[in-house]
């Protein structure tokens, strides 16, 4: 239940329910709240989290690209993550680290750049009822007619709140539509990335993703280019047009809640195996990399 999670607020341990900031802080009210998802796994030894300094590094740098200051140094955000989870007794589950300004504020600059600091753990389907994509199987998607937001508008590498609008009015079109999903072209109406997952394809065997600059640096992606590298499969990033769509043989979604979302339909085309055969390769090894049964990728994770 979510009213007996520990939450970490402020340098402080405390209940759920007491986690609080006033509707007309400037976080709520402009959306300048930074943060991270992250995914923590049982393994034989108990619960470690995946890749936390990668998610911890981006956090950070997300707080220098919107010139805020963190209260924290990046070993203490390490600990504070790993002790809200010991203190919370779950074997897996999801971390949301949140930086958010709690002052009130009307004008559109925050009063001062230094932050606080939130860390929330929890059971998807237990605590909040949402189900794990990925027991579904798959997916439908369709091309939004809204694109990416542009490098030259915001800095898209910061996770901050308020660029997450982009994908909310994607996944609100795609879903009126019919789908489940939305895949965002970029300004120049290249392939980009999902509302909030980045984008794969295989084609002829080889594995496809945008490259950055128009889309967020995903630690997921990142994961599965270098996985997938060490299992003989080759891989591109760079501009994929939209008629790829129509070509490849298959599609997923990647992201830190589900590493693997197979697509069996974009648009009106139908894919006929799904998911294919290199996803179900990735899923499986992935899989055992995040339940530590992967000595060659055992340094991802870090034991609570």
């Amino acid at each position: 239940m979510l009213k007996e999670r520990v939450i970490y607020l402020d340098g402080k341990y405390c209940l759920w329910e007491e986690a609080k900031i006033h509707i007309m802080s400037h976080s709520v009210g402009r959306g300048s709240a930074i943060f991270e998802v992250i995914g923590f796994h049982e393994t034989k030894t108990g619960p470690a989290v995946f890749r936390l300094d990668e998610y911890v590094a981006r956090f950070l740098n997300s707080a220098a690209l919107l010139d805020m200051e963190p209260p924290l140094s990046a070993a203490a955000l390490r600990e504070a993550v790993l002790e809200t989870i010991r203190k919370n007794g779950l074997r897996q589950g999801v971390i949301k680290m949140m930086g958010f300004y709690p002052e009130i504020a009307f004008k559109i600059l925050p009063p001062g750049k230094r932050f606080q600091v939130a860390v929330f753990v929890f059971d998807l389907e237990g605590d909040l009822g949402e189900r794990a994509q990925a027991r579904e199987g798959s997916v439908t998607a369709c091309v939004s007619r809204w694109r990416r937001l542009d490098p030259q508008t915001v800095p898209i590498e910061a996770k901050v709140a308020a660029n997450y609008m982009n994908g909310i009015v994607a996944r609100t079109e795609a879903r009126n539509l019919g789908f489940d999903y939305a895949i965002l072209l970029d300004t120049r109406g290249c392939l980009a990335e999902g509302g909030t997952e980045s984008f794969f394809l295989v084609r002829e065997g080889r594995l496809l993703t945008p490259s950055l600059g128009t889309i967020l640096n995903s630690i997921t992606r990142r994961t599965l280019l270098e996985v997938a590298g060490t299992m003989g499969i080759e891989t591109f990033s760079g501009r994929l047009e939209p008629e790829l769509l129509g070509e490849a043989e298959e599609v997923f979604f990647s992201g830190t809640t589900t590493k693997l979302l197979p697509v069996r339909q974009v648009g009106e085309r139908v894919l006929k195996e799904v998911p294919g055969p290199v996803t179900r390769r990735l899923a499986s090894r992935m899989g055992k990399i995040v339940s530590g049964r992967d000595a060659q990728f055992a340094h991802w994770l870090f034991p609570a």
